[in-house]
């Protein structure tokens, strides 16, 4: 199905809603057109386009709930997909946690559509791919990588008065460079929702410069160090941090914002006074829907940490209805400030310390303290007076974001981070961090 536009959208969530003898009714629709290209040992593998628009309808008696998914839009399917959802909501138990759906919501537009990344076309999608193989091959590597670029357009109504459209664009980049004997290895990711501010021949660069550069990686004891953490190093940590500002999860005392003895640590500081982070639907690096999807509240721009210290907390309808709050909308992206320094001078203004390209792997240890463990990878690399000296072994760690944002020596421009990894889109500096806690080695590349 093509995609839909403002108006045929509406006629659509309209039709659906008349169809429903429902206490209430919600209706979302998600249309998207992702072309992608998938390259690896200097090949091209894989190449494609799918399109596809799907309807979801969730009706509700009292507190009894039904939903349904459907991909034809008739009538008489529509009208088949709003009974299916009744025939369900009639044979649920009663929700305890019922909300009622939300009136109407006044719904700022953001900048979410570029025309220019809408027109991806397959020969972009292979150039992007020759910028990779030709700078590989050139020097004697081997290059691996994905590269997918979305349009689509998402549409939610209900029976109490709510409507909203939005369309997207986005793309996102991945790059492994290795050399042909496989010691040396480097990484690259990038997004955008603007074509303009991608360029493929310079990231794939990025990653072919780290795979020279980690050959012949020597070893260094595990143990306590100042590191510099480049935006993707840390976009997966911080991301299990972020998702943890719920007021329900820190007033029932399962998060690292618990308060020993009850209630939550809003407005305690716990991180150093440099930290500063917020969601902002309208940001224009990572603009998102203005709407939270499963509650169809409207979203706004909110800090989480101001000056170090906890500035807000996340409120379900349910949690918000219990304690008295008013109910928040999901945070779409995650914003961190930064300083003006790149990378490299981050590097120079080092005397001794480690830079990490990467993490992976990274799982959760303790909840409550937000300990993780994971590896490093794709290019580790020793510094000593501001210069990169050699390669390193990578590294098992245990170590907590909030430790990692208390230990803060010094914030680099941020860099808009995105894709299939992360929770958010999101903007992060890299940092340079004090007492990285270096568990283990790992002889992987």
């Amino acid at each position: 199905m093509k995609q839909l536009n403002q108006e045929q959208a509406k006629r659509i969530t309209d039709r659906v809603i008349g169809f429903s003898k429902a206490d209430e009714c919600s209706v979302s629709i998600d249309g998207n057109r992702t072309g992608n290209i998938r390259f690896a040992r200097n090949s091209v593998s894989t190449a494609g386009l799918t399109e596809d628009t799907q309807l979801s309808v969730r009706v509700a008696f009292g507190k009894r709930t039904g939903t349904a998914v459907i991909n034809e839009f008739d009538d008489k399917s529509l009208e088949k997909a709003v009974r299916r959802a009744e025939e369900l909501a009639r044979l649920a138990p009663e929700n305890p946690e019922f909300v009622p759906a939300f009136g109407p919501q006044e719904f700022r537009g953001t900048q979410t559509f570029v025309p220019g990344t809408a027109a991806i076309d397959p020969d972009y999608r292979a150039e992007v791919a020759a910028a990779s193989i030709g700078q590989a091959r050139a020097k004697k590597l081997v290059t691996a990588g994905f590269f997918t670029d979305s349009t689509r357009f998402s549409a939610i109504a209900n029976s109490k008065g709510v409507f909203g459209f939005q369309e997207f664009t986005d793309l996102s980049f991945t790059c492994t460079a290795r050399t042909e004997d496989g010691r040396g290895s480097g990484w690259v990711t990038r997004s955008a929702n603007d074509a303009r501010r991608f360029n493929a021949g310079e990231a794939a660069a990025v990653a072919i410069d780290k795979a020279l550069r980690s050959v012949d990686a020597k070893a260094l004891e595990p143990g306590r160090y100042t590191v510099i953490l480049e935006p993707a190093a840390t976009s997966e940590i911080l991301g299990n941090m972020f998702s943890s500002f719920s007021a329900r999860s820190a007033d029932e005392g399962r998060s690292f914002l618990a308060k020993k003895g009850g209630g939550n640590r809003l407005g305690d500081k716990l991180f150093d006074e440099q930290v500063n982070i917020w969601a902002d639907p309208w940001n224009p690096d990572v603009p998102v829907a203005p709407w939270d999807d499963n509650t169809m509240l409207a979203r706004k721009r909110t800090d989480l940490v101001k000056n170090g210290r906890v500035a807000s907390l996340g409120y379900s309808p349910y949690w918000a209805q219990k304690t008295g709050n008013a109910p928040t909308a999901s945070h779409g992206n995650m914003i961190m400030a930064g300083g003006t320094k790149s990378l490299d001078e981050l590097i120079a203004g080092t005397k001794k310390g480690i830079v990490v390209t990467r993490t992976w792997y990274i799982r959760m240890v303790d909840p409550q303290s937000l300990l993780l463990t994971g590896l490093t990878r794709d290019g580790t690399f020793y510094v000593e007076n501001g210069k990169i000296k050699h390669a390193v072994k990578n590294f098992r760690f245990n170590e907590s974001p909030v430790t990692i944002l208390n230990n803060i020596e010094e914030l680099g421009k941020p860099e808009i981070i995105g894709g299939d990894e992360v929770p958010f889109q999101m903007v992060l500096p890299p940092m340079k961090v004090r007492d990285f806690n270096f568990t283990s080695l790992s002889d992987a590349v």
